[in-house]
């Protein structure tokens, strides 16, 4: 790792954390919105290798508020688009793609390889779910984010574990769910309890400008729901944050700044 690159991070939490970083590996699993942000706060944070998880291609509505979609990349698989950018941001980071669309069938062969944290980005119900069933049994540390989507208001936006969330619809049935099947404390979250109001529809009855792509998509018809890219920027960002503490044990939210004078450069 070029140490200049990392120079600011150095200054702030000292030498042995950032080397500590670049031998780490993170899975990133949904490349959307949320996770796209999450991911390249984690590369520009200095983490040695990250392994990149989405079946999905950009399409023309993921410009509003997703990182990697620009009209250059239209068509192309996100995990691809992400590792190019990745490499251009920080070409010692290690990259592996898996294009694979996560439901309960394929998470052994997932989770198979060793990784030091699991980012959840997902925005599927019943995947998420087993994501973090599988994870919490396997005792892989995971952080996951919540609704994003139809919240307008930044200054809601927390994090808690996800049994003590509260205000956020999709959590709640993550809770649900998850305590059904015999998960516990320990799965720290970003949410945010804003109440939404949204007016759904037959989803087969939905405008879908990326509805040509659902074949290689393999996704099913869903609510369009709307988005900023504020507001989805702002849980990217707090997700790479408490992943980012999660992997230095705490250290980050509660460790003294480092001064100056204790920096080799």
């Amino acid at each position: 790792m070029n140490a200049d690159q990392f120079l600011r991070i150095t200054r702030l939490l000292g030498e042995e954390v950032v080397e500590n970083l670049h031998t780490k590996t993170v899975t990133i699993v949904g490349l959307g919105a949320v996770g796209g942000t999450c991911m390249e706060s984690l590369v520009r944070s200095g983490i040695g290798q990250v392994r990149l998880v989405d079946f999905d291609i950009v399409g023309i509505t993921n410009l509003n508020r997703q990182i990697l979609a620009t009209y250059e990349t239209l068509g192309r698989k996100k995990t691809e688009v992400a590792k190019e950018r990745i490499q251009s941001i920080n070409p010692d980071c290690k990259v592996e793609l898996l294009q694979m669309f996560v439901q309960e069938d394929n998470l052994d062969s997932l989770l198979e390889n060793p990784t030091d944290l699991i980012v959840d980005a997902i925005d599927s119900l019943g995947p998420k779910c087993s994501l973090l069933q599988k994870a919490y049994e396997k005792h892989i540390p995971i952080v996951s984010s919540m609704g994003a989507a139809l919240r307008r208001d930044p200054s809601l936006i927390r994090t808690a574990d996800l049994m003590d969330t509260f205000g956020c619809p999709l959590a709640k049935q993550v809770r649900s769910n998850l305590r059904k099947l015999g998960v516990g404390t320990g799965i720290k979250v970003v949410f945010s309890p804003e109440r939404v109001r949204f007016t759904y529809q037959d989803p087969q009855e939905e405008y879908d400008p990326d509805s040509s792509n659902l074949e290689q998509r393999q996704g099913r018809k869903r609510n369009i729901l709307g988005s900023l890219p504020t507001i989805t920027a702002i849980f990217g960002q707090t997700l790479a944050h408490i992943a980012l503490d999660q992997i230095l044990g705490g250290d980050l939210l509660h460790g003294e700044a480092v001064s100056n004078t204790t920096s080799k450069r």
